[in-house]
């Protein structure tokens, strides 16, 4: 595709692969009046007076991810229909990136993250985004990963990052604190989970501030955060491993409210011996552990469903 310049209608957009076949997507704002508002789509947007596709996308990219990416290639063009549609002709780009999707800073919409074709079939997607990535990924099939992969759980596979979250076990009267999660998240959605949160770049403890009081508006000092349970949790051979670390509060100020309904609509307070049916599954492998008294729990790591020790 050349960089000549294009009119109004122009919008460009970039399939972004990881080396397992992924696509990056982004999810966009439900409540703001623009196209395919809540739905996952691609990185991308229209022309500033003046620039070439070329220079568009690349703006696009750096603006809505941080990324500046060495190779971003012309693939096709499709077009968009609906409502708050400004740009119908969208250009489409490709892209390689190997990186953690939740890292990337969010300057638009919610959130990033890394799918394969499978897990899109569940997800809320941009038609025309949907529509070419199955055509993409039709043409260009994921090749298998070089080498021979090791047995899950066998170790000597080297080393790799461990994405870290960090929960909050609340507990109260014989209960404990569980939101339920939007049905649009990209993890969980409709399921109930604890108060948690990525950590970024600051402490486990700090993070955990930070989140209660974003998410629920509880305000705690770390001070009185004490860690009673870890998980370590892979959930498919591919996946990236984590470490999921459970804290409760001696005392906290406040009560749960929802702070952010695009990712948590209801804080509830479930019995321990009666947790929701859809509890995600760390999250209740955690809490058994916790009124356990153990201290750790494995999942998916070709272990029994619950390995705990002491």
């Amino acid at each position: 595709m050349s960089a000549a310049h294009t009119t109004s209608t122009a919008g460009t957009a970039v399939m972004i692969l990881n080396s397992r076949g992924q696509y990056l997507l982004h999810l966009r704002d439900a409540h703001k009046p623009i196209c395919d508002a809540g739905t996952w789509s691609l990185v991308g947007g229209g022309l500033e007076e003046g620039e070439s596709l070329d220079e568009a996308i690349a703006r696009e990219i750096l603006e809505e991810t941080g990324l500046v990416l060495p190779e971003v290639t012309p693939y096709t063009t499709t077009t968009a229909h609906g409502p708050y549609v400004t740009e119908e002709n969208i250009h489409l780009y490709t892209a390689h990136w190997d990186g953690d999707a939740h890292a990337l800073p969010v300057s638009e919409g919610i959130m990033f993250a890394w799918f394969d074709l499978s897990t899109m079939e569940q997800l809320s997607m941009c038609p025309w985004a949907s529509e070419a990535i199955k055509t993409h990924h039709a043409e260009h099939p994921t090749p298998p990963l070089p080498g021979p992969r090791p047995a899950v759980g066998l170790g000597g596979a080297g080393a790799v990052k461990n994405v870290i979250g960090a929960h909050l076990f609340l507990e109260r009267d014989g209960t404990t604190l569980l939101g339920l999660r939007h049905p649009s998240v990209a993890f969980a959605g409709g399921a109930w989970h604890a108060l948690a949160g990525h950590v970024e770049r600051e402490s486990v403890s700090a993070c955990l501030v930070r989140e209660a009081y974003e998410e629920a508006g509880l305000v705690i000092d770390p001070a009185d955060l004490t860690l009673v349970h870890t998980v370590h949790v892979l959930d498919h051979e591919r996946a990236d491993p984590r470490i999921q670390l459970f804290f409760t509060a001696s005392r906290w100020a406040g009560e749960p409210a929802v702070r952010e309904p695009d990712k948590c609509t209801a804080w509830t307070w479930w019995p321990l011996d009666a947790l929701p049916e859809r509890t995600v599954a760390y999250t209740r492998a955690a809490i058994d552990g916790i009124r356990a008294g153990t201290a750790y729990t494995e999942l998916g790591w070709g272990t029994p469903a619950a390995r705990r020790a002491c």
